[in-house]
């Protein structure tokens, strides 16, 4: 039985067979139909729900390929130090939250880059003591890798002058040893595992209200990348039967051991959630100066950037890993970083192809490959290593990209590369590190430009068009979830997931992609979004 056609319609497939219909039959969550209206419509029963689209745009669901699912949920409450341009706005904004929290009640907040800021210095505890001295604050920074806290933060931590480093972690210190305020990498962890956590039934109604801001934006399945706590919440949030976005849920480094006891492999579940890859972190970020370069950050002749995770211990995870059937999928933004890795997965490339496993049955990722050294620019294509990018980082970063690498930036946060050399991109926003919404990072991709900035675009031989930058949101993210035979594109058999536009953006200029309205998302045959008659 058809239960639902769509009509008159302006409707992209993404399908190279037949990339353009006027219309669409769905049964039970899948596409059984697409051809012109007069086809389509006479499939329909006295019970087939028939939409006239007049002409709106259809394009297949977009997929965030890497964000912080639990993250983005909880910053939704969270004081709000985006890109603030100065410390005294974020430090009124915690001032303004700390007047109605009561004592001794934990503030934190996102978002913070001390690079916009006009002495670009690191902000210090005795700020936030000056404007919430009862409540413990921890303001995450933009790029994740670093955190700011108060005193008071700090003492409920035990952080002390006599405090070690973490391993894979830095504690900033002034010239008397004792604590700035500034924790890096895993050092906001000895913080952040003081804190409260929201319980399961807290989590999932937060991400509810995440998910309807996904929805909006024209999202039908995430990658995520957060703790098994954001999969417990998830899993709440299927029960009450409220999940309406496919997720890809990704295993962090300290749970590998439990996943490999379970027998868990890739593709574990089914079409709305199922496991990945192993996620491991090779290095830093760019912001706090972290990110691990083969040449020293421009000003810093001693700081080539952090290894988190060394590369013999790579191998020995990623091997282990691959044995068990788990892909990896590897945290790595420096050049130093991203050439390790590929040396990590080169090896166990290796031990697949001993084993006689294809190469599709483990699908590796490098999550961001923000810069990458000219000698291994083609390394990934010939490797089958998936690029997993996110554009909209290239117009947040480069300024202090072209501050700190100089000319390197001709190499970075630049999929032409990749796509030149016949490598497989998926592209994310790394939410909320960035804003969820994909067309920002689909304008960015085709612009290089943001708010018109700079004129002609960063490094405009980087541009992508605007079918390689759908493409990326679309059928990039459906073969590294392992699900390209049924998702990415509009076709027989396919998932029902699509999305309704107020625009055509094959008819648009480019400069006003970041601006498209999303007035419908169907996931599963299923209107989960509709704002049109």
């Amino acid at each position: 039985m058809i239960q639902t056609i769509l009509f008159n319609g302006s409707i992209y497939t993404l399908d190279e067979p037949h990339p353009q219909v006027s219309a669409l039959a769905i049964s039970y969550g899948r596409i059984v139909a697409l051809g012109s209206d007069a086809n389509i419509r006479g499939l329909a029963s006295a019970n087939t729900a028939e939409v006239n689209l007049g002409g709106k745009t259809i394009l297949p669901g977009l997929t965030d390929a890497h964000l912080h699912w639990e993250s983005q949920a909880r910053s939704l409450s969270a004081v709000d130090v985006f890109e603030v341009p100065s410390k005294a706005i974020a430090l009124e904004r915690v001032k303004q939250r700390a007047d109605t929290t009561a004592a001794g009640e934990w503030i934190s907040g996102h978002g913070w880059a001390q690079d916009l800021w006009e002495d670009r210095a690191f902000p210090t505890k005795s700020d936030l003591d000056q404007v919430a001295p009862d409540n413990p604050v921890i303001l995450k920074a933009k790029s994740g890798h670093a955190s700011w806290v108060n005193s008071r933060a700090l003492q409920l931590a035990g952080i002390t002058g006599s405090t070690s480093d973490p391993e894979g972690g830095q504690i900033a210190r002034d010239a008397s040893g004792e604590a700035t305020g500034i924790l890096l990498e895993t050092a906001s962890d000895l913080v952040r595992d003081t804190m409260p956590n929201p319980s399961g039934e807290q989590l999932a109604d937060m991400m509810t209200a995440a998910q309807e801001l996904a929805l909006k934006c024209g999202l039908t399945m995430i990658h995520d990348f957060d703790e098994p706590s954001c999969l417990a919440a998830l899993q709440i949030l299927r029960e009450r039967g409220d999940l309406k976005l496919r997720v890809l849920k990704q295993i962090n480094q300290r749970w590998l051991d439990a996943a490999i006891d379970s027998g868990i492999r890739t593709g574990f579940g089914d079409d709305w959630i199922r496991i990945g890859a192993l996620k491991l972190f090779a290095d830093g970020a760019l912001g706090p100066k972290t990110a691990l370069m083969f040449e020293a950050y421009a000003g810093e002749p001693d700081n080539y950037g952090m290894t988190l995770v060394d590369k013999e211990e790579m191998i020995e995870y990623a091997s282990r890993a691959s044995s068990f059937g788990l892909p990896t999928s590897v945290h790595a933004i420096g050049d130093k970083a991203v050439h390790d890795v590929l040396d990590v997965l080169e090896s166990v490339r290796a031990e697949e192809a001993a084993r006689h496993e294809p190469r599709s049955s483990r699908r590796h990722r490098i999550e961001h490959v923000q810069i990458i050294h000219p000698q291994d620019i083609g390394r990934l294509a010939q490797l089958d290593v998936i690029a997993s990018m996110q554009p909209i980082h290239a117009m947040s970063d480069r300024v202090t990209a072209d501050r700190y690498w100089g000319d390197r930036t001709a190499y970075a946060y630049n999929p032409r590369i990749q796509l030149d050399q016949g490598a497989r991109i998926a592209f994310g926003s790394d939410a909320p590190v960035e804003p969820l919404n994909p067309w920002f990072g689909i304008h960015a991709a085709v612009t290089r430009q943001r708010d018109g900035l700079p004129a002609g675009g960063w490094h405009p031989e980087a541009r992508l068009s605007l079918q390689e930058s759908l493409l990326g949101f679309t059928q990039g993210p459906a073969y590294a979830a392992g699900m390209e035979d049924r998702l990415g594109k509009l076709a027989e058999g396919y998932l029902a997931d699509l999305i309704v536009l107020d625009q055509d953006v094959h008819a648009i200029p480019a400069d006003e992609l970041a601006a498209i309205n999303v007035l419908g998302t169907m996931v599963d045959g299923e209107w989960r979004y509709r704002d049109f008659g």
